[in-house]
């Protein structure tokens, strides 16, 4: 079974390793939207594999490391790629959950989806 909890943020970046010229390479914006996802086993008891409370705490000092920050600034995102963002947040969620995949989205039509190294 896997559960997911969407999150939002708002954020600043700058993609510096683009083509000169590219749009990406100037200081710009975004609403993001991440989703956690997680698997394991449900609960009998419970009915649930986690609740989406205890998920939401979880991944809220994360969000609080993200929203209305410039991205390039915050350690590790030096070059703040969706795929990077989402290979990020993977590193800083793993050892507190049973993650299956995290979803980035930079806007309502592009986006990123990682599983873990394989």
């Amino acid at each position: 079974m896997e559960i997911f909890r969407e999150f939002t943020f708002e954020a600043a970046h700058r993609l510096p390793r683009v083509p000169e010229g590219h749009k990406c390479a100037r200081l710009h914006g975004h609403s993001y939207r991440l989703e956690v996802h997680i698997r394991g086993e449900v609960d009998p008891t419970a009915g649930w594999i986690m609740d989406f409370g205890e998920l939401k705490a979880t991944v809220k000092p994360v969000i609080d490391q993200l929203d209305h920050y410039y991205l390039n600034e915050v350690p590790g995102l030096e070059n703040p790629t969706s795929e990077n963002l989402a290979r990020w947040a993977w590193g800083k969620l793993a050892d507190a959950l049973p993650l299956s995949a995290i979803v980035v989205r930079e806007t309502c039509t592009s986006g990123c989806v990682y599983r873990g190294e394989s």
